[in-house]
Order: structure tokens, then sequence, then C-alpha cells
């Protein structure tokens, strides 16, 4: 940039004007190139700010369509691992969409509100130096001007002199001239002569000012009004440089939690259980049905009546035998059967017995949290009453009664809902429990639990002694058949004793039926064998005894 003397060189008196005015136009064009790169910037970094708006806002649209539309207590796909990773990375995506929201509000503060303040600013002050600039000019192209008219007049009053001065001489050589044109011709040459020195001295007074006013202007007036623009432009271009890194720093602060947000989608990635999964769906949908007995043979070479089977689902209820012709077709078995249009009941009867079972825990923990909120309700508004008593200023105590009231009636109207479910629960455990002993029963060796349970002192030698006085009974024509789990006595017998794992007893649980095993709250048990889909897994106690518990009260830990 032009700065100084040093950007001056006198090269004449007419020059030098030009050359000023020149260079001041130099720096008028690029201090408003400057302020113009600033604006621009200011417009870039503000549609920025824009994209990382519009981008948030389209990322936490993109999440919100993907959420779930129930909540996760009543969605029971949420309870599998490919659902959890999938939130968990919808709400990693919807931090990340926050995170650009910060960059662009830092921008947008910083960047755009700043330093357009700061462009305005620069502006008023270019056009004060500038303004500064051409006063001097002016005043110096005045001072020229003024110099000019006195060398023009002091030029034109010395031609007078002396064209005064030859008239005079003329005439006082002129025999024919009176004596009085002579003096006139003489006063009139004095007169201009001193006329052209007064102009010679005006001239000299005007050009010792005009180089007085120039020197000043060169080398005081511009140099200093150019160093003030050299600062000027030299800020400014700071700013907009230090503006520049905050385009990068604005990104830097938000790296640290963009990369948890990603470390957070690895993670879920990472948590997709595939076997635990399979474990939740069976745990979902297993019914607690007893699994049905094998298909009787039908001999169609004569009429016959054949024995009921309790496990066959063809058989009535009544146990009457059917007589099944050609035309006759036995009934679809529960597997393959085309499922009926079922009733909603309060009791959740229409469901497989465990699904009952579930839903009616469900709905009896549910039921005694809402009575303990009312209780609680209830104790404190019998604490506002007597507030109310002891303080009449504070409230009306007679107020609280109609709320008082209220609650009584909803407690009592809570505890029958919990009564009712707490006898419908009590019947569907036993429902299940009582298809378990039938799964049970259809072994080999009935009512005896699985062989592969090793014999031990306790609560499990008083079932093997009840399981060698029921093995002398003779076997009905059921038993006699081939029963549809022989192969897994097979099995059984060559599992290993060792358990498999541990697990802890989250419910107390009286073994009363054939094959299960009684347990209490919080104890731990070796794990022997693991759910078979059928809602049961068959454990050993420390003090010795093993059988099947429902899988449902145990926390389960696998080697």
């Amino acid at each position: 940039m032009p700065h100084g003397s040093g950007v001056w060189e006198r090269q004449g008196q007419s020059r030098n004007l030009r050359a000023a005015l020149d260079q001041f136009e130099v720096l008028e064009r690029h201090t408003l190139w400057g302020l113009d790169l600033l604006d621009r910037y200011v417009k870039f970094v503000k549609e920025r700010t824009e994209v990382e708006q519009a981008y948030a806002k389209q990322l936490r649209n993109l999440v919100k369509k993907y959420l779930p539309k129930r909540p996760a207590k009543d969605d029971p796909e949420s309870k599998f691992s490919q659902q959890q990773s999938f939130m968990q990375i919808l709400q990693e995506v919807n931090d990340f969409a926050g995170q650009r929201e910060l960059v662009a509000e830092n921008l947008s503060v910083r960047v755009c509100l700043e330093l357009a303040k700061y462009s305005q600013e620069m502006k008023q002050e270019r056009k004060m130096h500038f303004q500064e600039g051409r006063r001097a000019q002016q005043q110096l192209e005045n001072g020229f001007k003024q110099l000019e008219n006195s060398k023009r007049k002091f030029e034109r009053d010395c031609r007078e002199a002396e064209k005064a001065a030859q008239t005079a001489e003329r005439l006082d050589q002129d025999i024919n001239a009176t004596k009085a044109d002579v003096e006139k011709a003489k006063q009139q040459a004095h007169l201009r002569s001193h006329m052209a020195e007064e102009s010679k001295n005006e001239y000299a007074a005007q050009l010792q000012r005009y180089n007085r006013d120039q020197a000043h202007f060169y080398f005081s007036q511009m140099p200093q009004i150019f160093d003030k623009l050299q600062d000027m432009d030299e800020r400014r271009a700071t700013r907009l440089g230090a503006g520049y890194g905050l385009l990068s720093e604005a990104e830097l602060q938000v790296v640290p939690i963009i990369a948890k947000c990603l470390e957070g989608m690895k993670v879920a990635a990472d948590a997709v259980d595939p076997k635990n999964d399979s474990q939740v769906l069976i745990e979902l949908h297993k019914s607690g049905f007893a699994r049905p007995g094998d298909v009787e043979f039908e001999d169609f070479s004569q009429p016959m009546n054949r024995a009921p089977s309790d496990s066959s689902l063809g058989t009535p209820s009544d146990g009457r035998s059917e007589l099944r012709g050609p035309g006759r077709t036995r009934a679809k078995r529960w597997p393959f059967g085309k499922k009926n249009k079922t009733v909603v009941t309060e009791d959740f009867s229409h469901l497989p017995p465990e699904q009952q079972r579930k839903r009616l825990q469900q709905q009896l923990e549910e039921r005694n949290r809402e009575l303990q909120k009312e209780v609680d309700q209830r104790e404190a508004l019998k604490k506002m009453k007597d507030v109310y008593e002891k303080t009449p200023q504070m409230g009306d105590p007679a107020s609280l009664e109609p709320r008082i009231m209220e609650t009584l009636s909803n407690i009592e109207r809570l505890k029958l809902e919990v009564q009712k479910y707490e006898t419908w629960l009590a019947e569907a455990e036993s429902r299940v429990l009582s298809n378990k002993g039938d799964s049970l029963g259809r072994h080999a060796r009935p009512p005896d639990p699985p062989a592969s349970a090793p014999p031990d002192d306790g609560s499990n030698s008083n079932v093997s002694q009840d399981n060698k006085e029921c093995s002398e009974e003779p076997l009905s024509d059921e038993g006699q058949d081939a029963p549809i789990y022989t192969e897994f006595d097979e099995d059984f017998e060559e599992e290993p004793v060792t358990p498999i794992g541990h697990c802890v007893a989250i419910y107390h649980f009286e073994g009363s039926s054939e094959g299960t095993i009684s347990m209490t709250e919080g104890e731990d048990l070796s794990l022997m064998e693991e759910d078979k889909g059928d809602g049961w897994t068959r454990v050993r106690r420390k003090e010795g005894g093993e059988g099947y518990v429902p899988t449902s009260y145990l926390r389960v830990m696998l080697n």
C-alpha cells in the first residue's frame, strides 16, 4: 500500500498534485474492495448457517419419522436388541443434528452479526479518512489557483508599467508635447511601476504561502491520512482472517460430541444380539399349552371304539370317544389349525396360559402402582387438612373433604381390582403349572422329571419315592403308546451333570407339582438345563434337590 513520503516523488509543480490524486484513488479502490470482500464473506457464512439449519431440521424430521408411534412399554418390539439399537442410532442422529444447529448458531452470532457490525464501523472510518484527504486536496488546489492569479496579475502589471514608462519617455522626447502631458505620463508610469511592485510582493507572498502549504500537504497531511488508511485496512484484514478461523473453530468445538455420536452408533451396532432376540421372542409368544399327545392309529378295516387320549386335542372334552368313519375327519391339531377370531376378555382368558399369566402380572403391577399413588395422595391431603385446621388462614379444611373422599373411593376400587387380578393370576399360574405337569408326564417314565436330573437328598428324594410308587401302578393305554418326546430322554441321558450356569430367584415359588422344586426369593441356584421354549428351566439348589421352576421367575447367567 502507498504509505508516507515514500509514495511521492516531486517531479514538477504541475504533476505533483495529479500524482497525489492518482494515489488517493488507488487507495480508495483498494479499501473499497477490502470492505466488499468482508461483506461477501459475511454473506457466505450466513448462507452456510442456513444450510446447516436446514440439514439439522431434515435430520430431526427423519428421526421423528422413524420413531415408533407407541410408547416403549406398550411396544413388544422394543424388547428386541435390534429395535433397541435402531432407537439408539436414531437418538445419536438426533444429537448429531443438535450439534449442526450449534455450529449454525455459533457462526451466526460470532461471524455474521459481529463481522457485519464491524464492517459498518470500517465503512464509517474509511469515509471519514477520505473526507479529510479530499479537504486537504481542495485546500491545496485553492492555494494553487490563488498563486496563479497573483502571478498573472504581477505579469499584467509589469507589462502595464513598462508600457507606461515607454509612453512617458516618448512624450518627454517629443518637442510638440506639452509639459503637462509629459508630467501626466510620468505620473502614470510611476503609478504603474508602483502597482507592479505591489503585485510582485503579493505574488511572492502567495508563492511562499503555497510552498508552505504544499510541503505540509505532501510531507505531513497526506502521509498521516495514508497511515490511517493503512492501519484501517490492516485491522480489517486481521479481523477477516480471524473470521476465517471461526469457520473451522465452530466445527472443531463439536468434533468431540460428534465423535461420541458416531461411537454410540458403533456401540448400538455391536449391541445386536440375535440369540437374545430369539429368547425374547420365545418369552413374548410362548403359550404355556401342554404338548399334544401322539396321534392315534385309526383302523378303518372294522368299526371300533378307541380309548380316549387326554392329550389329543381332537378328543371331546367330556372324555367320550368319537366314531370316525370314512366320511369324517379329525379336527386339526392346535399348532396347525386356523385361528378363529377371539373375543378379548378382561381376565385375558382368550390368550394362551403363559401369555395370560404375563398380562395379568402386568395389570396387577399397574394396579398396585395406582393404588400406592392414591394412598400417597390421601396421606398428603390429610397432612394438608391438618395444616389448614391448625392455621385456618391458609385454607378451609372442608374444601379438602371431596378430594379425600374421592381418593378413598379410588383406593377401595383399586383394592378390589388388585384382589380380582390376584385371583385370576393365581388361577393362571395354576393352569401353567398343570400344563407343565402334563408335559413332564409325557416322558418315557411318568411322572419322573427328566432322566438327567441326578438323585439327591431333600425335596428331590421325596419326588423320587413318589415316582417309584407311581411306577408300580399299571400304565394306561395312552402311557403304553410311544410318547411324542421319547427322543428327549436320550438327550437327557447324554447331558453332563455339571451346571451350565447359575441363576437367582427373583420371586418366591412353591414347587407343588411333580417335577418342580421350591425356591425362595433371592436364592442362588445352579442352572442345569435351559428353557426349551415351554417356560420352565431345570435348576439345582445348593442344599440339594433338583427340579423345574418358571423361567420368568429367574435371572439367568450362563457360563
